[in-house]
Parts: C-alpha cells; sequence; structure tokens
C-alpha cells in the first residue's frame, strides 16, 4: 500500500520554480528582491508573515522553511554583503537575530539552533542581494528519510499559525 504525506504549502513553491528560474539573479528578473517587495505590498503583517518591525530591520518567517519557525532577520534596505550594512545596521541585524534565537527557545523549546548567512549565490543565497540572516530551530531526529530519498521536507504547523505564536512572543520594543 502506498502512503501519501500530504504537504500543501509546498505545491506552491515547486510550481513557482519555473517563475523564479532564468530570470536573473534571485530570480525576480532585476527588480527589487522578494523581500522589497513583500515590504512594498502594504499587506498587514498577519499576510506577509512579518513577525518584528525594529527601525532599520525586520523578522519574517521564512515562507519555504526548512523547519518549523524558521526565521529571516533581513535590513530593510537591499544590500548584498554585511560590509554594505551601516553601523546602525549591523547592530540592529545582530540584535534582532539574538531575539529571534531567545523567541525561538521560548516558543518552540528546539535542542539547538543554526543562525546563518549565505553571502552570494554560490554560497547558497537564494536572494543574494538582499542580505539575510536565517535562523533555523533544530531537534535531535528532526531530519529524516524524506529530505534524503524524496527532496522534501515535513513542516507539522501551519506558516500562519507559526507566525502568530513568534509575534506574539517577540518583546515590545520601548
Amino acid at each position: 500500500m502506498l502512503d501519501r504525506l500530504w504537504n500543501g504549502w509546498r505545491a506552491e513553491y515547486v510550481q513557482s520554480a519555473g517563475e523564479r528560474s532564468g530570470e536573473g539573479v534571485d530570480g525576480d528578473g532585476g527588480g527589487p528582491s522578494i523581500f522589497t517587495q513583500l515590504l512594498a505590498s502594504g499587506l498587514p503583517d498577519e499576510e506577509t508573515h512579518i513577525v518584528h518591525r525594529g527601525d532599520t530591520v525586520f523578522v519574517v518567517a521564512n515562507r519555504f522553511p526548512y523547519s518549523v519557525g524558521h526565521l529571516l532577520v533581513l535590513p530593510y534596505r537591499e544590500v548584498a554583503d554585511l560590509e554594505q550594512l551601516t553601523l546602525d545596521e549591523q547592530q540592529a541585524l545582530w540584535s534582532a537575530t539574538t531575539q529571534a534565537v531567545a523567541v525561538l527557545k521560548a516558543v518552540y523549546e528546539p535542542d539547538g539552533l543554526n543562525v546563518g548567512i549565505n553571502l552570494g549565490e554560490v554560497a547558497g543565497g537564494s536572494v543574494s542581494r538582499h542580505l539575510h540572516v536565517h535562523v533555523v530551530p533544530r531537534w535531535a531526529g528532526d531530519s529524516n528519510f524524506m529530505t534524503a530519498t524524496a527532496d522534501t521536507r515535513t513542516i507539522p504547523e501551519a506558516l500562519p499559525v507559526t507566525a502568530a505564536r513568534i509575534r506574539s512572543a517577540w518583546p515590545a520594543t520601548p
């Protein structure tokens, strides 16, 4: 008997692969990054999955997460490299990253976390011209045969639920 795993959110990513490929760096034809477009959309944070807005940086739940709670910390300004950040942006980026770690520990109680930046397309940066820090909760045994055999990850929580949980746990900014 064939077992089926429903992972409906993944269909949007798979179907958009053709739209993303061959359209220049970051798959957007050379216009503003997807993150800049997200900010310019005017949509409420509940729809964009933005969980925190600071003065120079913001935090968003990753639309195509590696695990539940996968966050991206970004400057508002679209820059590709760390050295292009102002001192204020550098400090705010690291502060928000530190807060993201604390919030994820409180909300999900992971066994560990990965925190990292992919600088440049060849380093794995899917949106390489808009610098972003990945903060990914990890659990013992969270990697299973699905990733190895089907290039698929199972995510047990819907993105709007994840974003709402994190947003409500984010410390209030004075």
